[in-house]
């Protein structure tokens, strides 16, 4: 049965309020007497109370006569609890009926300290052999339990004295360890921790703070098991350290009213037994004793109600004891929560153990105290105590008697509105308030009336205060506020409106939105009451609704958003509301930056865009989701669809529309139509058809608008037109849909609308239609003057309509009005009336022409234009603008007109007045205009001309008599843009405009072409870079991808008129000088237009015979250094000119257009090499452009060429001149030099003439001379300069290459400096005195010298075969020479005339001899055909590692390993050249070699070779070495034979393994690196070897790595650690049961370790786990271990070890002593993650282990251990050694 909540209020307290109560065994039974003069309790009264001892009640009940003695006049009442019903006290039952009961039931047990009756004689043991073995087995029983209470408590209380540390971490750990322990014996846990408390009693507050909280949650988790004796216990503990101090430290105290709550939760009596000892009456309480008081009211409602009426009782007169301000605020916290749990219990009396109780049992008690808190308390200057009794109050008057709350509501309502100035307790005042005014409404009262007015204006008052959303507390009261004028609005509504209405017409912008707030709360909470006022609150908005403050429009439009739900807007002056929502719709559609989450409402920067957002998503709400709204939306949103100042609104307000006409679209035909006539208010057919389409010209603009506008055309077809609707206007919004603004064209969007019109119009059958239209979208033309895109566009539409309509009349009347009313000031009005007149003329064509003659001779433009009435009326630019619109009005005429008829007018009708109107005359005199719109008109329209004529068909015969002037005029606008910015698009259109005049006729002449070409090749070519345009960013880079592709179309034309070599020529004499320019911005445009015009003449040539390129050299000439160019751009251009240049020299040489030749498409290639080029990658495009161009060229023009190409030695770009002296030298290869007799002295020259002059053909010559002189006589060259000083200088650098160009010279040479290296010792051992006893090594100068003569020879590719052919000779002398010179120093007497050299020249080289052989060695490997082998050891940072002292053998081993990869043909010379060297007496030598021959070993190759066996005995023979690295090497070598020849091993293993285990028996290895060696090699030769060689040294093996398994150097430990896994797998058979024995040796090693702070050791472990699972016979184990132990996988290690603990103790259990004896080891391990480890280890085990197993464990030992490591610096070991402890109650 669940446990019961008994209790109720006493009945008859009115005659007796002071009794006596007495508790039964299960709780705490209740006995009140009805006398006045309190008589002696009943016989079970007296009995309990003997029972129980003096001093135990709240009130000492009797004396020696038996009589009560009664505290100040008060006696308690104790009511039972909770508890009662787990106890069998009558759960459910009234409360007369449980006292009865619990009396009977009473117990002497049930209270401790009180003295017993005499027990009854224990039954007479039985008799016989059984009795006895029986009470043996409990006494052992007995006693085994009390043992484990021992350990239990021994557990705790190691816990318990852990508490003192410092790290928080530390303190948790400690309290979730004893909640663990608590959990498995909470009785044992809970006593430990009341002994522990009561015997610390001088342990400080904080660290018993932890105890309690552990003890708060035993309790909590185990309260239904606890039984009455140990609760008393935890009770009167946590009682005693509640009030141990009289001073209130919170968090101790806390802790243990805590565990008092958590206890009453179950028994509540005898916690109130306990707790009102301390709650004496006439003694002021505790401050948590009353605290724990409120909180069990809340903990255990139906337990503690019961209570309250003695508690009250006692409670009031303390009342008036309380004088600090801290117990006054805790007794009006516990009336609070007092007051809030009866109010619970009343509200759930259905469930209450007792539901006869009633809100007047409380009654008189809550009036009593609300009087001292009232008229007391609240009048305090503490504000902490104002707000308690102000939090007290609210929930204590539901409970006052109605005659008393009515009597004091005058009082209590201003006394709390006089609260509300204080702001901070503005919340508490209003939560109160409100609940105090729901207790008023409920009760009736007529006192309320009197006191509404003060109430709504301070309520009001605080409403109008916006609150900070920061401010949690601030929304709290704005909120319970509200809550106010709800109830207030249920009772008093018409008084409400009368205060609330008055308020909406202020000009104060916070009473209007806090008035607005108000309105709308009302609006949803009550809308019943507000029924009948709807009229007037929908007049009362007026005057807001014209307000322009930001907050009121929010405010409006929230209220709005209520009205429309609650039917308002239905009512009239609704259609006022819906105006509104719309235009704060149409307000600036920005987007509205985003607010903090946290900001006040009050200091918030409201935008326009705030607004809109708003407004938008209510008007769609609004309009989708209440159905009552369509009958007041449709068709009244249609008006405003048309007013241009609400188009921001037109996207919602079209998507709302779209859904309004679906739904009556669904409801019918006859409600979806519309009749344009009969509502006067709706826009007509024609204006919604304007306006829709000037909207949906921009139609991403504002969200989306030009698709809202389609979707509202789509669904009104009825209206308008239907059939060609239906199917075009989906077209068109998908179209939209399927684009961006970026990737949608905006001309061909017009044109497409444009087009639909035209369509629409063509097929309406109304012929009166398009005028109406037409005349419409006049009317409308001036509402777009503040958006010109839009009024261009309606213009043109405008003239489409015009071109449609059948009235002639109608059409000049129109135009007429469109040029008198025309803003000529705005660009794109003229522009698009100029359209408007050329769309028009399409089917009016001279009615267009003669209404513009008749409006020149007109007075509108006579006034504009005369001389004097400039100044008068109109300024001159706006006469300006006059002339440039109607000249752009003859050019759209020209262009939109139909060609038959346009021709015959241009020279009289068109062409004249443009330029009539252009050439400005004054007194006679032409006036040059500055007029940028003019010009730029004039130029617009002539292009439109001279398009309009090349368009005709009988353009042909036309001459076109004014094209040299207009040429001309053109030419001049360009020249006049000023050079040093490009703001205009006057060059751009000027260019355009001359492309159609080249192309009409007559020519132009060679002159005239000429100039027109300087013109526009100055005027472009000659700006500034495009950083300096001084445009904006867009706009600039938008301008000049213009401009230079009109340049570029230009010569593209002229070119076209003469497409022979000629005019290639003419073009290219004025682009030439552009192309050599010194600037890199203009040679970059030049050679880029050059490269359009080159492709264009290809594209367009037709060879009919076959004619000589005439300048194909000049031209090759021009371009061919371009293609070293600095910049990347002009590099690529060049190349596809002289590609091109040449695919057009194949034409003419007969060749079709698409043929390709395959040495000129190369040249394509070259280009991305020409991105980013080296020197080397110029060089050798110069030689590819040489070649081809050598190859490709006629014979007769190379002389041209080479003259060209001298020229261009002197090229202003250095590149450019050296590629010009590179392809001049390739081009003349074959020719010889002259040779000298003295060759020192020359050599000296050529030297001194490299040093004067630094230009690449004096090098390219110099090395020429070089290269002659040592085919002659390399001895004496090389010897020469062998002399030169050290280290070598550029110039010398340069002339030692010059000997690699030829491979038999190059290999003559290479011997001659072999001998001169390998001749001499490679350094000498000098002794000083102040560098100590060291001998210090120094290179010998002539094989240094010749080391670096070989490296400047090797760096030329050309020795390549030469390095070929000796390449066994010089890898020996080369690796020995870097072997030699590693930490050897260079000579420190440099010859004198090294000084003197170095005086005058450049500073010298760095000169290092292992350096230098080192790289000299990387290029012998390159030009010796194994550049594989140079790039593989770069790329694994071998050469780094060659010069080093400690690392030099990895350098060799990544070099070897190199060799044998991608050279291995090359190694049986190199083998037997480096063998002798194993008995060197340098021991560097014999290190690398060792080291090359190990690393080869790992190769195959070496077994292919047929060198294994011979490699493999020099390598055992190296085990007996004096040095400590060759033995490692020679160990490695050993090893690498599995990896190299694995079939070998098997063979061998016997020789092999006695190898391994001799290096781990090294005794002169003190690092233990001969050790690390042999293991490894071990590692890898195990899978090879014989199983038999191995089973017979696997224990041995076994045992002799075990220590390295917890070395301090991480590589030992990973390298013995494999090695372990990998002997695991030889552990089958006969070893099987031994070797087991060894993993269980290793296990805890190898599982703790996966925390080693190294990761390549956790892979280790991992490995050997992995191989150990199948040998452990535990399926799972082994699992768990290769499904979990993945070496790149994380692992979450603690839930790991904790199944690996569970698998162990289940297959292994007899093991578990051994393990954590094992683990105790590593409690004292060097790491911190290991030391943690270990103990959590321990703890899995012990949680894991089988009782029967636990006696194995010595809980001493482990609790010992574990106490040293609790004191361990490292926090994180601390806090698994107190998980563990917790974990010990399983052995315990």
């Amino acid at each position: 049965m669940p446990p019961g909540r008994l209790g109720a209020p006493l009945r008859g307290q009115q005659e007796n309020r002071a009794c006596l109560g007495l508790e039964d065994p299960s709780g705490l039974a209740l006995a009140r007497g009805p006398c006045p003069a309190l008589p002696c309790p009943s016989r079970a009264g007296r009995e309990a109370q003997w029972q129980r001892g003096p001093g135990r009640g709240l009130a000492q009940a009797h004396g020696p006569g038996g009589a009560c003695r009664v505290v100040s006049g008060v006696g308690v009442a104790w009511g039972p609890g909770s508890a009662a019903a787990a106890a069998g006290e009558g759960a459910g039952l009234p409360l007369s009926l449980s006292l009865s009961l619990s009396v009977l039931q009473e117990k002497p047990r049930d209270a401790p300290a009180a003295p017993r009756r005499p027990a009854p004689p224990p039954p007479a043991p039985l008799g016989g052999r059984g009795g006895r073995r029986r009470r043996r087995k409990e006494e052992e029983g007995g006693g085994r339990r009390m043992a484990a209470a021992a350990r239990v408590k021994r557990l705790a209380v190691t816990l318990m004295d852990a508490t003192t540390d410092k790290d928080p971490l530390v303190h948790e750990q400690i309290f979730s360890a004893l909640c663990y322990l608590g959990e498995a014996e909470p009785e044992e846990v809970l006593n430990t921790c009341e002994e522990y408390l009561r015997q610390h009693d001088k342990l400080a507050y904080p660290h018993r703070v932890i105890i309690l909280r552990a003890m708060e949650a035993v309790v909590r988790s185990s309260v239904s098991r606890m039984d009455k004796t140990a609760a008393k216990a935890v009770i009167s503990v946590a009682s005693n350290e509640m009030t141990k101090s009289k001073d209130v430290l919170v968090e101790w105290q806390q802790a243990a009213s805590n565990v008092l709550v958590a206890v009453g939760r179950r028994f509540i009596n005898t916690v109130m037994e306990e707790v009102l000892t301390k709650f004496q009456p006439g003694v002021l309480p505790h401050y948590f004793v009353v605290r724990t008081f409120a909180s069990l009211s809340v903990a255990n409602v139906f337990g503690m109600v019961p209570f309250l009426p003695s508690v009250l009782g006692t409670m009031l007169p303390m009342l008036g004891m309380a004088k600090q301000d801290s117990m006054k605020i805790v007794f009006c916290f516990a009336l609070q929560n007092f007051s809030e749990s009866i109010q619970e219990y009343l509200a759930n009396l259905d469930q209450a153990p007792d539901p006869t109780v009633r809100r007047d049992t409380f009654s008189r008690e809550t009036f009593s105290a609300y009087e001292v808190l009232f008229y007391n308390w609240l009048q305090s200057r503490e504000a902490k105590l104002r707000l308690a009794v102000v939090e007290a109050l609210g929930p204590m008057s539901p409970l006052l008697p109605s005659e008393k709350l009515e009597e004091q509501l005058p009082r209590l309502v201003p006394g709390l509105l006089g609260l509300y100035r204080r702001p901070a307790e503005a919340y508490c005042v209003s939560k109160s308030l409100c609940q105090i005014l729901e207790a008023a409404v409920n009760i009736g009262s007529r006192t309320l009336d009197t006191q509404l007015d003060p109430l709504l204006h301070a309520l009001q008052a605080q409403i109008s205060v916006p609150p900070d959303s920061s401010v949690p507390v601030q929304l709290k009261n704005h909120n319970e506020v509200l809550r106010c004028f709800t109830v207030l609005a249920a009772s008093f509504p018409d008084r409400l409106l009368a205060f609330l209405l008055p308020k909406l017409e202020t000009g104060n912008e916070r009473t209007r939105v806090g008035a607005l707030a108000i309105l709308r709360q009302i609006i949803n909470s009550a809308p019943s009451q507000m029924e009948a006022k709807k009229p007037f609150v929908l007049s009362a908005m007026r005057l807001p609704l014209q307000d322009h403050s930001h907050k009121v429009k929010r405010a409006l439009v929230q209220v709005i958003s209520a009205m429309a739900h609650h039917g308002y807007l239905e009512q009239p002056g609704g259609e006022a509301m819906t105006e509104f929502l719309v235009r704060q719709c149409a307000l600036p559609a920005g987007e509205p930056p985003q607010l903090p989450r946290r900001q006040s409402l009050e200091t918030e920067d409201l935008t326009d865009g705030h607004i809109r957002s708003i407004s938008v998503n209510t008007l769609l709400l609004i309009s989708t989701t209440i159905d009552r709204m369509s009958e007041v939306l449709w068709p009244s949103l249609l008006a405003f669809v048309t007013p241009v100042h609400l188009t921001g609104a037109l996207t919602p307000l079209c998507r709302s529309l779209v859904y309004l006409a679906a739904k009556k679209q669904e409801k019918g035909l006859k409600d979806f139509q519309l009749h344009y006539d009969a509502q006067a208010n709706l826009p007509s057919a024609c204006a919604l058809l304007s306006r829709l389409l000037v909207v949906a010209s921009q139609p991403y603009g504002g969200e989306g608008r030009g698709a809202a506008a389609l979707g509202l055309l789509s669904v009104l077809p009825l209206h308008v037109h239907p059939a060609l609707w239906g199917k075009k206007l989906p077209q068109l919004v998908e179209h939209l849909e399927a684009n961006t603004r970026a990737t949608l064209c905006q001309e061909e969007w017009e044109d497409t609308l444009l087009k639909f019109l035209q369509e629409t119009l063509v097929t309406v059958p109304d012929s009166s239609w398009a005028g109406r239209l037409a005349m419409e979208m006049c009317q409308q033309l001036n509402s777009y003057n503040n958006s010109s895109v839009e009024k261009n566009f309606l213009y043109k539409c405008v003239g489409t309509a015009l071109a449609a309509c059948a009235d002639r009349d109608l059409v000049g009347k129109l135009l007429q009005e469109l040029l008198e009313t025309a803003r000529y000031q705005e660009e794109a009005e003229r522009e698009g009336l100029a359209c408007c007149l050329g769309l028009c003329a399409v089917a009016y064509l001279d009615e267009t022409l003669a209404k513009l003659e008749l409006f020149v001779k007109s007075d509108v433009f006579r006034k504009s234009a005369g001389l004097f009435s400039i100044f008068k009326d109109r300024s001159d630019h706006e006469v300006e603008k006059v002339k440039g619109t109607l000249i752009l009005c003859y050019g759209f005429v020209a262009r939109y007109a139909p060609s038959e008829l346009v021709l015959a007018r241009i020279d009289t009708h068109i062409l004249r007045n443009i330029l009539l109107y252009f050439n400005t005359k004054v007194l006679g005199i032409k006036v040059e205009t500055k007029d940028l719109s003019l010009k730029l008109s004039l130029i617009q329209s002539i292009g439109m001309v001279s398009q309009a004529i090349s368009n005709s068909t009988q353009s042909g015969d036309f001459t076109f008599s004014h094209k040299a002037e207009l040429v001309s005029q053109m030419m001049d606008f360009i020249k006049a843009e000023p050079l040093d910015s490009l703001r205009t698009p006057v060059r751009q259109r000027a260019m355009a405009t001359c492309v159609y005049l080249v192309f009409l006729e007559p020519p132009l002449s060679e002159g005239e072409a000429a100039e027109l070409l300087d013109t526009c090749l100055s005027g472009v070519l000659a700006l500034p870079e495009a950083e300096a345009l001084m445009l904006e960013e867009e706009r600039k880079e938008t301008l000049w991808r213009d401009t230079l592709g009109a340049l570029k179309d230009l010569l593209k034309a002229l070119l076209q008129r003469c497409l022979t070599p000629r005019g290639l020529q003419a073009v290219f004499e004025r682009l030439g000088p552009w192309i050599k320019s010194s600037k890199e911005h203009e040679r970059e445009r030049a050679v880029e237009v050059a490269a359009v015009v080159l492709q264009f003449y290809r594209e367009k040539l037709n060879v009919s015979t076959v004619v000589p390129f005439y300048n194909l050299g000049l031209l090759v000439a021009l371009f061919s250094p371009r293609c070293t160019d600095s910049l990347a751009r002009t590099r690529w251009h060049a190349i596809d000119c002289v590609r091109t240049l040449l695919c057009i020299q194949l034409c003419y040489e007969g060749f079709s257009r698409d043929h390709r030749d395959e040495s000129v498409e190369k040249l394509s290639s070259l280009k991305l090499g020409l991105q980013d080029p080296d020197v080397n990658t110029l060089f050798q495009a110069c030689c590819t452009i040489a070649r081809v161009i050598a190859k490709r060229l006629p014979p007769d023009q190379l002389l041209s060429l080479l003259l060209a190409m001298l020229e261009g030695l002197a090229d202003p770009d250095r590149n450019c001149s050296r590629a010009a002296a590179v392809m001049i030298n390739s081009i003349l290869k074959e020719r010889g030099a002259v040779l000298l007799e003295k060759v020192p002295e020359i050599l000296a020259v050529v030297r001194a003439k490299l040093q004067e002059v630094d230009e690449e053909h004096v090098r390219k010559a110099a090395q020429q001379t070089v290269y002659i002189l040592a085919s002659q006589h390399r001895a004496a060259v090389v010897a020469s300069l062998l002399g030169n000083p050290l280290p070598l200088d550029s110039w010398t650098g340069t002339m030692w290459r010059a000997l690699a160009a030829d491979p038999a010279l190059a290999a003559q040479v290479l011997e001659l400096l072999l001998e001169k290296i390998n001749r001499d010792v490679p350094y000498k051992e000098n002794k000083s005195f102040l560098r100590g006893s060291h001998a210090e090594r120094v290179a010998t100068p002539l094989p240094l010298s010749a080391t670096c003569a070989l490296q400047e020879l090797l760096s030329v590719p050309e020795s390549g075969p030469a390095v070929a052919g000796l390449f066994g000779e010089l890898f020996v002398a080369l690796l020995l020479r870097v072997s030699c010179t590693v930490g050897v120093q260079p000579p420190r007497n440099l010859p004198a005339k090294e000084r003197k050299s170095l005086s005058r020249g450049q500073p010298p080289r760095t000169l290092d001899p292992c350096s230098s052989a080192v790289e000299t060695l990387k290029a012998m490997l390159t030009q010796g055909g194994s550049g594989m082998v140079a790039k593989a050891v770069t790329e694994a940072g071998g050469w780094e590692l060659l010069p080093t002292l400690e690392r030099h053998h990895e350098g060799v081993a990544l070099l070897a390993s190199a060799m044998a990869k991608h050279a291995g043909p090359k190694l049986s010379p190199i083998v037997k050249g480096l063998a002798p060297m194993l008995n060197s007496i340098y021991d560097s030598q014999r290190v690398t070699t060792t080291a090359f021959f190990a690393e080869l070993l790992k190769s195959n190759v070496v077994n292919d070779l047929v060198l294994l066996e011979s490699m493999m005995d020099n390598m055992t023979a190296r085990q007996r070495d004096p040095c400590t690295a060759v033995r490692m090497l020679a160990l490695r070598g050993l090893g690498n034979m599995a990896l190299g020849s694995p079939g070998k091993v098997r063979q061998h293993s016997t020789q092999l393994l006695a190898s391994m285990v001799n290096g781990l028996d090294d005794k002169d290895d003190p690092r233990d690196a001969v050790a690390l060696e042999a293991m490894g090699s071990l590692s890898r030769l195990l899978p090879f070897a014989e199983e038999r060689d191995v089973r017979s040294m696997l224990l041995h093996l076994a045992i002799r790595i075990r220590p390295f398994f917890d070395n301090e150097r991480p590589e030992l430990r990973q390298s013995s650690i494999v090695l372990f896994g990998n002997l695991t797998k030889f552990s089958a058979g006969s070893c099987e049961d031994a070797f087991f024995e060894q993993i269980l040796n290793g296990l805890v090693t190898l599982l703790l370790h996966l925390q080693d702070p190294k990761p390549e050791v956790i892979k280790a472990c991992k490995f050997a786990l992995r191989l150990c699972g199948p040998s452990m016979g535990c399926p799972m184990l082994c699992d768990m271990f290769q499904n979990h132990l993945h070496e790149h996988r994380s692992l979450h290690y603690g839930e790991f070890l904790n199944d690996v603990c569970r698998h162990l103790m289940q297959n292994y259990p007899d093991t578990v002593q051994r393990l954590i004896a094992t683990n105790l080891f590593y409690f004292k391990s060097n790491w911190a993650d290991i030391r943690a480890a270990a103990p959590m280890f321990v703890g899995f085990l012990v949680l894991h282990v089988g009782r029967e197993h636990c006696q194995q464990l010595d809980l001493d030992e482990l609790l010992a251990a574990l106490t040293v490591l609790l004191k361990d610096p490292v926090t994180v070991v601390r806090v698994k050694v107190a998980e563990t402890l917790g974990r010990l109650v399983r052995i315990a």
